[in-house]
């Protein structure tokens, strides 16, 4: 119910509807993301979408030009900025390694349990005491346990995050790296994200039809003739210009000492043009204006015909035209002479504005569909303005454009088809930015949006990975983003989604060491109980193996940078998904268990079948159950310093322990001599090269086997869950 009175400069504090308005000029590109200012005016725009709501204005928008008085019909929550903050406030999409790891998790836990019975049964039929039997079948079922499983992808993600601080990408919610490595669509807000979001002068035309750029020879007496038509403000600063696109004039325009003003007009939109009243030189006095060519050209005589071609040519580029006009000025009132109306004008020819696209936006753009991410424009321009920057941006020329209004007549599988197929949404109002992240993620795709202003805040929300730019952002973009550019230079995105396609893999490979290593050591326990009687392992042991073998090599793998070549190979190839903790983990798992296990039964059989104590065989098993899981950590990341250090660091540990004759007692061991290091050594190379040999028949089937036997205890482990919960039992293949 409050009145308003709005001027140049003022930041419009409510929404409200005018009640008078004089060449009132609004820029909302912060809510609709239109770049140039829109005129205003009290006619009535009953259903019309925000960015044509021209009786209208809106909380937070700027007034450029003109004069009005308006009535506050909205505030608060209520205004429609207000309502693009409060759709930005939905719950984000839950991330995805967690919930895999849980998931790696319950299919373990079975299979380590089931170990531990086996050692338990088999320690009580090879005529083991009952206190021994189930002291073993614990120790193996509790060591097996990948304790270091919940940490794994939490210090991947902190050390991803910091790595990414340090490039000015300030990560929210660590979570969000892992749908950064799974992002395969961006989207762009346009205006002041893709494009600088000021007007500048991109082409002139001469009366002839000739279309040149700004710094062409010919183009210059033109470009000085638009700039004596722009008026400007006097301040207490100095003069000061009013208008965007007289700034845009005034920045391209060169010196131009021989021009004298005499009298001024300002711009309003109701006029149609800018006009002003001067002396050039020894040439005499000229009336110079620039306006809307729809103004200008019915003014002009002996107008060429290819002068109204250029025109149309340059709007059709979706830029800005404004025609440039003269006549002589014989008379002695300057005031009088702007004032009157335009007639006899002499076409002088036009000059063209746009916003430009950034320095960075067209690399960046290459380099996402280069990496696999499908890039998508929104924008409030017109569809035929929002093409021609698309094309700059080099979006290809078959790039389809759908408006927001299109989209919103569509059913929700119409939407998706539409979006299938399309690089550009035009005249999108805020919540149809919204429709247009979710339409995408309906479709399957895993969603980036990036933006600065207001209207991006629900959009920025609803994606997967929500992106805000502090240097120029407003704050509800911000608040809703998920991860927040401290700098202007997008091109940091390409390292984030790096960061996290890396994260993936580091993850895999950490889960791998955990989950295959253990489960190497089960196989080993239950071989070596079928072979002894007993557990060749005791807890002590087993724990000691986890601590050197999963933790520290594990958390150095999680936390390789991603422009390890280990990493950065699979970055490369596209977008990771949920199956990289699928089939190829698994296999991985399986693979690592085997060839554990392999080192382990060798150098046990290896300290069995030469002279020395049962000690001896178990302290050489310890140590190749950790020489082994430590030569494979390396081969997976050779080129990592980090893990270099953690895998030798661990062998020393394991070497020292073992030869300190109290502490190697304490552990269940005893000092080794050449011959039997030889032997751990002989042990470990037999396991290292069994991968690498699977091609050999005998080797194939050893494998095999040991694979149906890792199935059969999973096997077994479920049909045991399954009888306990429903009292049931079914057939185990």
């Amino acid at each position: 119910g409050d009145h308003i009175d709005l001027a140049a400069g003022d930041v419009v504090p409510a929404d409200a509807r005018l009640l008078s308005a004089d060449g009132l000029e609004v820029d909302e590109s912060s809510l609709t993301g239109e770049s140039l200012p829109v005129a205003k005016g009290v006619d009535a725009t009953p259903g019309a979408p925000v960015a044509r709501r021209t009786c209208m204005v809106f909380e937070g928008t700027t007034v450029v030009a003109g004069r009005a008085e308006a009535l506050v019909v909205d505030t608060g929550d209520h205004t429609e900025a207000g309502r693009a903050v409060a759709l930005a406030s939905r719950t984000p999409p839950p991330a995805g390694v967690q919930a895999r790891l849980q998931e790696l998790t319950r299919k373990a836990l079975p299979v380590t349990l089931t170990g531990g019975a086996l050692v338990t049964g088999l320690s009580l039929l090879r005529g083991s005491p009952l206190r021994r039997a189930v002291s073993g079948g614990v120790a193996v079922a509790v060591a097996a346990v990948p304790e270091g499983l919940p940490l794994v992808a939490t210090v991947a993600q902190m050390a991803a995050a910091r790595r990414l601080s340090r490039r000015g990408v300030l990560v929210r919610t660590p979570r969000t790296l892992e749908a950064l490595g799974r992002v395969d669509t961006m989207c762009f807000d346009k205006t002041g994200t893709l494009t600088e979001n000021r007007l500048r002068l991109v082409r002139v035309a001469a009366a002839d039809g000739a279309v040149l750029a700004p710094d062409d020879e010919r183009a210059v007496p033109v470009v000085r003739m638009a700039a004596r038509a722009c008026p400007q403000e006097e301040t207490t600063e100095g003069r000061k210009v009013a208008h965007a696109t007289d700034e845009a004039v005034l920045d391209a325009a060169p010196p131009d000492e021989d021009w004298t003003p005499d009298g001024e007009l300002a711009f309003e939109a109701s006029r149609g043009y800018a006009a002003a009243v001067g002396r050039d030189g020894e040439d005499g006095a000229y009336l110079v204006v620039k306006g809307a060519p729809e103004t200008v050209l019915p003014a002009c005589a002996d107008l060429p015909e290819e002068a109204a071609d250029a025109a149309h040519t340059l709007a059709g580029q979706g830029l800005r035209v404004l025609a440039v006009a003269r006549r002589r000025y014989e008379g002695a009132d300057p005031e009088a002479e702007v004032q009157a109306g335009l007639s006899g004008l002499e076409l002088v020819g036009f000059v063209a504005l746009a916003d430009v696209p950034r320095d960075t936006s067209r690399e960046l753009l290459v380099a996402l569909r280069k990496s696999g991410i499908l890039p998508v424009m929104l924008t409030g321009d017109h569809p035929e303005t929002a093409r021609a920057i698309a094309l700059q941006l080099g979006w290809p020329e078959e790039t389809q454009v759908v408006t927001g209004d299109d989209l919103v007549a569509m059913g929700r599988a119409e939407r998706v088809r539409a979006l299938h197929g399309a690089g550009v949404v035009a005249r999108v109002a805020p919540e149809q930015k919204l429709h247009v992240v979710e339409a995408l993620q309906q479709a399957g795709r895993v969603v980036a949006m990036a933006g600065d202003g207001a209207n991006d805040a629900a959009a920025i929300r609803a994606a997967d990975v929500g992106v805000g730019i502090e240097a120029r952002g407003s704050a509800a973009a911000r608040n809703a983003a998920d991860i927040v550019l401290t700098g202007g230079d997008l091109s940091v995105l390409v390292d984030a989604f790096a960061e996290g396609r890396a994260l993936w893999r580091s993850v895999a490979d950490a889960v791998s060491i955990l989950i295959g290593g253990n489960a190497g050591e089960v196989g080993f326990s239950v071989l070596g109980t079928l072979l002894a009687g007993s557990s060749p392992l005791s807890t002590r042991q087993l724990l000691l193996v986890n601590l050197l073998t999963d933790m520290f090599p594990a958390m150095a793998v999680a936390v390789t940078p991603s422009n390890d070549p280990s990493t950065a190979a699979h970055a490369e190839t596209g977008p990771m998904g949920l199956d990289v903790l699928g089939t190829p983990l698994l296999r991985s798992i399986r693979r690592r268990g085997v060839t554990t296990c392999l080192g382990a039964v060798a150098a046990y059989l290896i300290g069995r079948f030469t002279p020395g104590t049962e000690r001896r065989s178990t302290t050489m098993a310890l140590c190749g159950v950790v020489g082994a899981q430590l030569v494979q950590t390396l081969s997976g990341r050779r080129h990592s310093t980090l893990v270099w250090v953690t895998a030798l660091g661990s062998a020393a540990v394991l070497a020292a322990l073992v030869q300190t004759p109290g502490v190697s007692h304490f552990f269940g061991c005893v000092p080794l001599g050449p011959a039997a290091w030889t032997g751990v050594a002989l042990a470990i190379t037999l396991s290292a090269l069994a991968p690498r040999l699977e091609r050999l028949t005998a080797v194939r089937h050893l494998y095999a086997l040991a694979t149906r036997l890792t199935q059969r205890l999973t096997d077994s482990a479920r049909h045991t869950r399954h009888t306990l919960h429903t009292g049931i039992a079914r057939p185990v293949a």
